[in-house]
């Protein structure tokens, strides 16, 4: 059977389009990049807050025991405060969308001509003109909530914001922020504080770097590229807290 689904378009098989729709669905899907982006944000900041802060601990005091209570105080109180920031700023940008949203409306009653030439302008800006014109603005125009639909998308590029969506937020950014945490603060279960520091510094790299080219192969971007970038400046913002240590070194007990 031959199909064509618009108007001066090549037919197209049956067969076709149904392996058409499956390198759409399973081959390259799109992606969603909410969940991406808060693990990617509770993970990499518990990695390099935490490391910071038993390397500076380690370095100041040389004492196992207070670098992971130290640790352990900052993975769990951090991870409750990312997880609520995340679930407040997305709770935020549904506020603002909806603020936006319904002043759009009022100045549909008040000012309907700027708002009209608003519409105009932004699709003349696009390249359209002429009678094509006309009857965009004219067909946008015509309901109201594709009109505040059309402005909100482009004169205030803003998306709608599902406030459900802020308990995934939280839950995603705060658990991958304690796992992200735990990370540097194992060795000093397992090993002297010495050893500890080098090898914290060696897995919370490794884990950066595994962060970096997971993100790329999710996106765009190059994997070892990525990878390398998040290490190196993760590692290095981490090592500001070795030196804190280093300079307020605490002196041994008589």
């Amino acid at each position: 059977m031959v199909w064509c689904i618009i108007a001066d378009m090549k037919p197209v098989t049956q067969d076709q389009l149904i392996n058409e729709i499956l390198h759409h669905i399973q081959t390259d899907p799109h992606k969603r990049a909410s969940g991406l982006s808060d693990f990617i944000l509770g993970a990499q900041d518990g990695l390099v807050n935490v490391l910071g802060v038993v390397l500076g601990i380690a370095a100041a005091t040389n004492d196992a025991r207070i670098v992971l209570v130290a640790g352990l105080a900052t993975t769990f109180a951090e991870s409750i405060s990312m997880g609520a920031v995340a679930y407040t700023t997305t709770l935020a940008d549904a506020d603002l969308y909806q603020s936006e949203r319904e002043r759009e409306y009022r100045h549909l009653v008040e000012t309907p001509n700027l708002e009209i030439k608003e519409i105009r302008d932004i699709y003349s800006s696009k390249g359209f003109k002429g009678e094509l014109l006309d009857r965009i603005v004219g067909t946008i125009t015509a309901n109201q909530d594709v009109w505040v639909a059309v402005m909100m998308a482009e004169e205030h590029r803003l998306a709608p914001v599902d406030r459900k969506t802020a308990f995934r937020a939280a839950w995603v950014v705060g658990l991958s922020a304690v796992i992200g945490s735990l990370i540097p603060v194992a060795p000093f279960l397992f090993l002297s504080v010495a050893t500890s520091m080098w090898m914290s510094m060696l897995v919370t790299a490794l884990a950066l770097f595994a962060i970096g080219a997971y993100k790329a192969r999710m996106t765009v971007g190059k994997p070892m590229r990525s990878g390398f970038e998040m290490m190196i400046i993760g590692t290095l913002s981490a090592l500001a807290g070795y030196l804190v240590g280093v300079l307020l070194k605490v002196p041994p007990m008589p």
